[in-house]
Formats: structure tokens, sequence, C-alpha cells
């Protein structure tokens, strides 16, 4: 049986509420964003670059954000020592580039594993607590406020490469 991404109900996005579940709520609601853009589609067309002649494809995206959610909050935040995911110092890109199309219900579960490993992580932690990256000092606000970024700018890629996949748009 072929695997098919599956719906996600994607959170409304907050209001009048304070800063950290502002925040929260936004990350959510593009999390949501990017798995809702995935949806109903097999491994086979997440696979399918949508836009030659870039290879960027909507499972790249689902590995790449798996990715980096680890290495900001659980990783150089947390300090957690667990490797990277995809990734190494040989294969940087791997993310993008070593996919798989039978693996993505794997690569998919692997995103939403992640997501919840690091709401796990960073639930009781103060916005305001610090941690040091490259010589720079960052607090857990700034992996917020980054993360939003990092989602909002690949869910319009994500947009664009649904649209090319099926005609899907919106959402």
């Amino acid at each position: 049986m072929t695997w098919i991404a599956p719906r996600t109900e994607r959170r409304r996005t907050p209001s009048a509420v304070g800063e950290r579940a502002m925040l929260q709520g936004w990350l959510d609601f593009h999390r949501d964003t990017l798995l809702t853009k995935c949806a109903g589609l097999t491994g086979e067309q997440l696979a399918r670059p949508g836009t030659p002649p870039s290879p960027l494809t909507l499972l790249g995206l689902v590995r790449h954000l798996a990715y980096v959610e680890r290495v900001w909050f659980r990783q150089r935040f947390a300090g957690e020592a667990i490797d990277a995911l995809h990734c190494t110092p040989d294969a940087p890109d791997a993310d993008f580039d070593d996919l798989d199309p039978t693996r993505a219900e794997a690569d998919h579960a692997a995103l939403t594993a992640e997501i919840a490993a690091c709401d796990a992580v960073v639930a009781d932690r103060s916005l305001d607590e610090t941690f040091t990256v490259n010589g720079r000092t960052l607090n857990l606000r700034w992996i917020y406020v980054h993360m939003i970024e990092e989602y909002a700018r690949h869910n319009g890629h994500a947009d664009l490469l649904r649209e090319a996949l099926d005609g899907e748009t919106g959402s």
C-alpha cells in the first residue's frame, strides 16, 4: 500500500496573548502549514522537484526543518549530545539531497517527533535563558523568532512546490 501524507489540522494564529503563547502559537501555525502543504501526497510526489532546474522538494523541506528544529532547540539551546538528523560534515545538504521516496513516511514522522521533542525540552525554560553558539550569545526568544522566520520562508517555497505538483493553492 502506498503511503500518503496525512491531513493536518492547522491551528489558528494567536491573538491577544502573552509573548510566550504568541511565539509558540505562530511557530505551531507555521509548522502546521508545512504539513498541510504535504497532506494528500505520496512519497514519490513529495520527493519530486516542482520547479526545475531547482532540486527543491517538499520532502527536502520536511527533512530540513526536522534538522533545523533539532539543531536549534535541542543541540544548541538545551545542549543535548545527540546526532544531527540527515546532515553530516561530509554531507551538509543531505537533508535536501539524499531523498528516498520510500522513506517519506519515516521522514514525516521524524519531523513530527522532533517538533514534540523540541517543545518538551523548552516547555519550562525562560525566553530570556541564554546560550552561546559560535561566540554569539543568544536566548530562547531568538530561536523562536528565527524558527518562525525559517518556516515562513520555506512555506513560501512549499506553496510553489505544491502548486507545481498538482495545482493546489491556498491553505
